[in-house]
């Protein structure tokens, strides 16, 4: 698309450019394009012909005509600098003679002005040259200027690239290992997959081999199951829920009878001499 820049290339990190091959390869890639490439005549068709009439004076348009026409160029005329005298036939018309006499007058002046100009340049010549210098040392201090700002501008620019770069190619990098490890971590998924289902596939074999199991030995299913678990649970819990009652009925008396048996029980195991001793003790005390 128009005003995008497509990069196809990071050459402040990208590597290998040196290694060997790399160059004559790239060299054999050119050549085999070039070979394979036909150039047209009129490749150039579908632009429009420059707008040149502006610039162009009756002088060029002549000289352009004069190459279309593949004619000779004209060599430089030294007539005017040539003083002939009138043509054998005419050397007795007045107008011969006046055209010869008015050509001997324009170089007059011509070589007049020739010493004036060499007069003007020996008088003025070394302060003009002077100024001259003056200016054209200005012109190119102000060149070198504008190149060193370019030079550091190129160098801004250089920077800027290859920080940027070097930041994406940080970046590219990361990307890149995260995408390794994304990879690596689906093939791990994916073999434990085909594992899985090596595994299952392997299992459903073995129940086709056991065969068809009989109508009788059909095994109890989970509701089945369920009812009677909930019949036995319902029976255990109506049981557990009579004793209690019952249990429940005598708990004041019930339970302190049995206290005292027990304690009761307890003294007289325990305590058939203790008794005894306690009442000879009495005794004696008497």
């Amino acid at each position: 698309m128009a005003g995008e820049v497509i990069v196809d290339a990071l050459p402040y990190i990208d590597h290998g450019y040196d290694d060997v091959g790399v160059r004559e390869s790239a060299l054999a890639m050119v050549e085999e394009e070039c070979r394979r490439y036909r150039p047209t005549k009129n490749y150039l068709d579908h632009l429009p012909l420059p707008a040149t009439s502006p610039f162009e004076t009756p002088l060029m348009v002549n000289e352009f005509e004069r190459i279309q026409n593949r004619l000779p160029m004209e060599t430089l005329s030294m007539k005017r600098y040539e003083l002939p005298p009138p043509p054998s036939g005419k050397l007795g018309e007045v107008s011969a003679w006046q055209e010869a006499i008015e050509n001997s007058m324009a170089q007059l002046e011509h070589q007049c002005v020739r010493s004036l100009n060499l007069e003007l340049l020996l008088d003025y010549g070394t302060e003009a040259w002077k100024s001259y210098l003056e200016v054209f040392t200005a012109m190119q201090a102000k060149a070198q200027l504008q190149l060193q700002q370019l030079k550091k501008d190129i160098q801004d620019v250089n920077w800027q690239r290859k920080q940027a770069q070097t930041l994406a190619g940080e970046r590219l990098r990361s990307l890149d290992a995260h995408w390794v490890l994304l990879v690596s971590k689906n093939y791990e998924i994916e073999t434990e997959c085909v594992e899985l289902e090596k595994l299952v596939q392997a299992a459903r074999e073995h129940i086709k081999t056991l065969g068809p199991t009989n109508a009788n030995d059909t095994a109890p299913t989970p509701e089945h199951i369920n009812g009677h678990a909930e019949e036995d649970i319902s029976e255990s819990n109506g049981n557990i829920n009579s004793n209690s009652s019952a249990s429940g009925d005598g708990d004041g008396d019930g339970d302190v009878e049995n206290v005292e048996d027990v304690r009761g029980g307890d003294g007289d195991a325990n305590g058939d001499g203790d008794g005894d001793d306690a009442a000879e003790d009495e005794s004696s005390n008497e």
